[in-house]
């Protein structure tokens, strides 16, 4: 269940349009048109999804791609009964609501609009449901099967696997945290905030009174960063705004986050001025048994983190460890870093009479200019007003292993609710009047 630009574009041309078509039309046919092992979609129906499908926009033969969804939408039905699921009316209005927001509406402002284009409540929440009660089949039926391993994390953060390429915006984000006790009142004080966000000024001055992110203390700008550095909510929103304006606030799960944007670039290719490396190098005194000891660190560590362990009883300038843009890397690091996978060695290099371990611990095209230059540390409240910073909150550092991690176990859900939904309807007994 996805809203795309199109869909919010259309939505606002509904509003403004003064539609006078009824939500459900008299004339309108109660007729089977299909069955689905016993179960019936009318023609009244049909009719429902092509409308909402026209708001949409959807880019396909309505008739048919209608057909195709209510066909599926039964079958997705019959697959939760059989499993014992169902919905909580709370389970179905958040279902409803977060729906809704993703055109930048609560619930009865985006019934409204749809009922303009003819589409009926009964409609959406019939929509809705089966996506909801679709959801929890696939993760009660699959859940346990799936394991993301750190090695496909690595993979699928990493500059060989294209993370980083793509679009890029230039953005200032004002990130509010929230807890379920405090979630209403930051959404109200977000609501109120986004109208007075008139300029780059204003969006500056409140980003420090309000934001919890790192960027704050540069009144929220992130600089330069790929659009798939923010989660798919925000992507969306942010990718229909234009220079110079501010989103509606989003919702992050343990935040509210409001964008402005900035800047847009189309590139999709990952140049070397977009890559930044987090290196380490640790010294070893030169010697007949400097490369012996290289060796067999070697052969003792898997990451950088491991070099920590190796040095301990070491003086503490003898292994350090950066983040840098490769274009600030000293060119004869750079050079061997450029032959290195990730956490691989190097130890070609030498530092006066002391032989240097080199070791890649990533190579990313998503941290901005500002999350490589500027430390990241947690403070406290700057005033009365201003949360505390929190370093894990604002997308300036690119997506972290857990969004990753849940980004492949929802690839890996979905793949298997495909396969699930082709063997249930290869199965279902489907007959149309």
């Amino acid at each position: 269940m996805r809203v795309t630009l199109l869909f919010t574009l259309a939505l606002a041309a509904l509003i403004g349009s003064g539609d006078p078509r009824p939500a459900m039309a008299q004339s309108a046919s109660f007729r089977p048109a299909i069955t689905v092992n016993d179960a019936i979609i009318t023609e009244y129906e049909l009719q429902q999804r092509q409308k909402f499908l026209e708001i949409l926009r959807v880019p396909v033969d309505i008739r048919a791609e209608a057909e195709k969804g209510l066909i599926e939408d039964r079958l997705r039905s019959q697959a939760a009964k059989q499993a014992g699921i169902t919905l909580s009316p709370d389970q179905l209005n958040a279902g409803m609501a977060e729906f809704a927001s993703r055109a930048n509406l609560e619930v009865e402002p985006f019934l409204q609009a749809i009922g303009q284009g003819g589409v009926a409540p009964e409609t959406y929440r019939d929509f809705v449901t089966s996506g909801l009660l679709w959801r929890e089949v696939v993760r009660a039926r699959f859940n346990q099967r799936i394991t993301v391993t750190e090695s496909e994390i690595d993979r699928a953060m990493s500059v060989t696997a294209n993370r980083g390429a793509g679009p890029k915006v230039l953005l200032s984000e004002i990130i509010m945290p929230t807890t379920p006790g405090t979630a209403i009142e930051m959404r109200d004080t977000a609501l109120e905030l986004v109208p007075t966000l008139r300029s780059e000024a204003a969006f500056a001055a409140a980003a420090r009174q309000y934001s919890a992110a790192p960027s704050r203390d540069r009144g929220g700008d992130i600089g330069w960063i790929p659009l798939t550095n923010l989660p798919p909510q925000a992507r969306q929103i942010v990718a229909g705004l234009a220079n110079g304006q501010v989103s509606d606030p989003v919702p992050l799960g343990n935040a509210i986050g409001i964008f402005r944007l900035r800047g847009i670039r189309q590139s999709q290719d990952i140049s070397q001025s977009d890559i930044s490396v987090d290196y380490a190098q640790l010294l070893i005194p030169g010697g007949a048994g400097a490369a012996a000891e290289a060796e067999r660190i070697r052969g003792e560590v898997d990451t950088c983190d491991d070099l920590y362990r190796v040095a301990r009883k070491l003086p503490a300038d003898r292994l350090t460890r950066e983040t840098r843009a490769l274009t600030q890397v000293p060119a004869d690091i750079a050079a061997e870093l450029a032959h290195l996978d990730e956490n691989e060695i190097s130890s070609a290099l030498s530092r006066g009479d002391a032989r240097v371990v080199l070791m890649l611990c990533t190579r990313r095209a998503t941290l901005s200019a500002s999350a490589i230059t500027v430390p990241v540390t947690a403070t406290d409240a700057a005033d009365g007003a201003a949360p505390a910073i929190d370093p894990s909150l604002g997308f300036a550092q690119g997506p972290n292993r857990d969004r990753v991690r849940d980004e492949l176990t929802d690839q890996k859900l979905a793949k298997m609710a495909e396969a699930y939904l082709a063997e249930l309807k290869a199965m279902a007994v489907i007959t149309r009047r």
